[in-house]
């Protein structure tokens, strides 16, 4: 009987150790994500290292294809929602296909943690996610109809931003103004138009990522040169080298018309 007992205390004991490890793990990693990451199977570079440690409020990464930027997005997300009780966060695309592909990173990512220790979801379908802390993720698609309705938020994530409209982005900007969210922006550049090559070039208080593909180890070189000849230099400088190059269709330069404007000429008076 004492032997028994014995046993028992020693589990006992045994399980307490291994919960209290846990918390104190947890704390940690509510204090530097890249913890988080490491723990759901993420080795992060060094750049996103940097972003996941980073208190900006505003960041934009003009990364390249199969750079990490989402998958780095979608850690941000969730350790949001995790970490802050009662949060709010968007992942906005396009499209409602590439709001649910950064939608299923970040779910995949909740997946590999597998602690009970963590908030619980407690309502889950295909475009949303709420947690027992009361913190929410919903993925939207680029429809400027189907996000007014939202307010408060916490984190807003836009996906392949260079393709989202103008206007759109006008319409969700608001959403921070109560809250002070945090907004990142992410995608490869689409041309000299639109707010996200006007927010990488002349925006205020945006912490700016770069990364090239020649910059990340998981791209092959010699499969970059093939696809350097593949799709073409216009689209390989974008895609892949991270720059913003004049739309196909333009017919003066962006460059050129920017420069155009000056106080010096007076308006013609009749």
């Amino acid at each position: 009987m004492l032997s028994m007992k014995h046993d028992y205390l020693s589990n006992l004991l045994m399980v307490q150790a291994a919960n209290n490890a846990i918390k104190r793990r947890i704390e940690r990693e509510q204090a530097d994500p890249t913890l988080m990451a490491e723990r759901a199977g993420i080795t992060p570079d060094r750049w996103q290292a940097d972003l996941l440690r980073s208190s900006a409020r505003q960041m934009i990464l003009n990364c390249s294809r199969q750079s990490g930027k989402s998958t780095i997005s979608a850690v941000l997300g969730l350790h949001q929602a995790i970490y802050t009780p009662d949060s709010l966060s968007l992942l906005l695309s396009p499209s409602l296909r590439q709001s649910q592909e950064l939608f299923r990173k970040l779910k995949g990512v909740y997946s590999a943690l597998e602690s009970d220790l963590l908030p619980q979801p407690v309502i889950e379908t295909a475009l949303t996610t709420e947690f027992d802390n009361n913190s929410r993720i919903i993925a939207l698609p680029g429809k400027e109809a189907t996000i007014r309705g939202f307010s408060g938020v916490d984190l807003l994530i836009v996906d392949e931003a260079s393709r989202v409209p103008d206007e759109l982005y006008q319409a969700i900007r608001p959403m921070l103004a109560v809250s002070g969210g945090r907004i990142i922006l992410l995608s490869t550049p689409f041309g000299k138009r639109g707010f996200f090559h006007s927010e990488w070039t002349d925006g205020i208080g945006w912490l700016r990522t770069k990364i090239t593909a020649d910059q990340c180890p998981r791209i092959d070189k010699e499969w970059l040169e093939r696809e350097r000849q593949m799709i073409g230099d216009w689209w390989y400088r974008q895609e892949y080298l991270c720059q913003f190059v004049e739309t196909l269709d333009s017919v003066f330069n962006f460059d050129d018309i920017r420069s155009i404007p000056s106080s010096d000429v007076k308006p013609l008076v009749f």
